[in-house]
């Protein structure tokens, strides 16, 4: 096989002399030390369980490609999420294949040999020197519990399902089929229950974004001195994660003022301004792939304004009327529409709208002011499951296990003619992570407050630590 090198355009070229000096004179670097990941007795079930759903088919499952940021940097790499839950972890190119007989493969790029060719300190997409050392094809084996191959051996022929607009060249191997889109249901599927590794690893997540919130309100006074208190607090919370060893789940929405109003703001170029509120929205990705997604709205006086506080409790109200409508066999919905409920017999009692929250409920005008749902799955995706049937996520019921979040908010807009001046502008969401229980459901990011007089003394307190 004629090796392929990605080389830039301004790399110098390489004489036959220094060719055949970088083959000799390394030290052998094997490693005697690999443990199995903690993981992988759990992805060892999940394989099992895709196998018999499947029985007697083979089943593919990229890890996915590296992505061109900007000419000829990339991204950095996150594997699907589907390949990810079933083997552990994924680098770039890597293959799932469970065989018919149900006997798994991990088809991968195990480290180049330092005595033959040139990838190891050419390449610079896969080159040893460029972006690091690789298992060889015997240390991923005990890393990831699976018999494992060279990506180059991988031979797709026949008939497959195949995990599909993850890797171009795997779905070029094998003629699309209309089994493919049950195959990716299902594996969205079997995430909606998680394991107990899983709910452990989700856990750490909220733990970890706990710290970061309260290291944001000690950088309150630095940030609103700043041009750009956003992104000053967007740079604390990621500070955060990376010392802890982790990532973020997503990009952290930083919205102060009426930038709150936009349900992904996630420019976070405002400058901050003492009085208005601050629409938190980050989570910290483990280096499992697990994200927490956690909202906090806070005064960055430290004491919410009477009309901030009326707006801010009507929210939490709708929260805690949706937190208590979680338990095992309610219908996956009954937690928003208990949370719109709130919501509509406040702007009932405010005045904003004239129906009766039944009628409102029934007609929907009140989304002018809450658009979106009230939450959604959470796991190693921020919006996990995704690609889930309706009739078993958002039209199902909830089972022990599963792990949601639950965010009801207002968003006042500021241009909004149909609201009182003051109202105009504030933007307001709460969100917790919560696991439901045989009798229903933990709150896994209790440790951060909810109640509007718990978040002004907390954030007291935090103030003292600082000084």
């Amino acid at each position: 096989m004629t090796e392929q090198l990605n080389t830039g355009s301004h790399d110098l070229p390489i004489t036959d002399e220094l060719a055949a000096f970088m083959r000799t004179g390394w030290a052998d670097t094997r490693r005697a030390d690999v443990l199995p990941l903690p993981v992988a007795p759990w992805a060892a079930k999940r394989r099992a369980a895709l196998a018999a759903r499947f029985p007697g088919e083979r089943l593919v499952v990229p890890s996915g490609t590296l992505k061109v940021r900007s000419n000829d940097s990339d991204f950095r790499f996150r594997p699907h999420s589907a390949h990810a839950y079933l083997t552990g972890a994924g680098e770039p190119d890597d293959v799932l294949v469970i065989e018919p007989s149900g006997e798994a493969r991990l088809y991968l790029r195990p480290r180049s040999p330092r005595e033959e060719g040139q990838e190891f300190y050419r390449d610079r997409r896969y080159g040893e020197f460029w972006v690091g050392r690789r298992p060889t094809l015997a240390e991923a084996a005990e890393l990831y519990q699976i018999d494992c191959a060279h990506v180059r051996d991988l031979a797709l022929k026949g008939p497959a399902r195949v995990l599909r607009g993850v890797d171009a060249s795997v779905d070029a191997a094998v003629p699309a089929g209309a089994d493919d889109a049950e195959f990716e249901r299902f594996l969205s599927e079997m995430r909606l229950v998680k394991d107990e590794w899983e709910t452990g690893e989700l856990q750490a997540a909220v733990d970890a974004t706990t710290l970061g919130f309260e290291d944001v309100v000690r950088a309150l006074p630095r940030a609103l001195r700043h041009p750009r208190g956003e992104r000053y607090l967007e740079g604390v919370f990621g500070l955060r994660a990376r010392l802890d060893g982790n990532a973020t789940g997503y990009e952290s929405i930083v919205a102060s003022g009426a930038h709150a109003c936009v349900l992904h703001w996630i420019r976070n170029d405002g400058r901050l301004r003492d009085g208005d509120l601050l629409l938190l929205d980050a989570g910290v990705e483990t280096d499992t792939l697990y994200t927490a997604d956690v909202t906090r709205t806070l005064p960055l006086s430290g004491r919410f304004t009477p009309v901030q506080r009326q707006v801010y409790e009507l929210v939490y109200e709708a929260q805690t009327a949706a937190i208590g409508a979680l338990r095992p066999g309610a219908r996956f919905r009954d937690f928003h529409l208990a949370a719109m409920r709130v919501i509509c017999e406040g702007l009932y009692e405010w005045g904003l709208l004239k129906d009766s929250p039944d009628l409102l409920m029934e007609s929907g005008l009140y989304r002018r002011y809450t658009l979106c749902s009230s939450g959604h799955m959470l796991g190693l995706d921020v919006h996990d499951c995704a690609k889930a049937r309706a009739e078993v996520y958002l039209d199902g019921v909830l089972e022990e296990g599963q792990v949601l979040t639950v965010e009801p908010g207002l968003y006042l807009q500021p241009d909004d003619l149909t609201l009182p001046e003051e109202f105009r502008g504030l933007g307001v969401r709460i969100e917790d992570d919560l696991v439901v229980t045989s009798d229903g459901a933990r709150l896994m990011s209790g440790a951060l407050p909810r109640h509007p007089d718990d978040v002004e003394t907390w954030m007291s307190e935090l103030a003292h630590d600082r000084a």
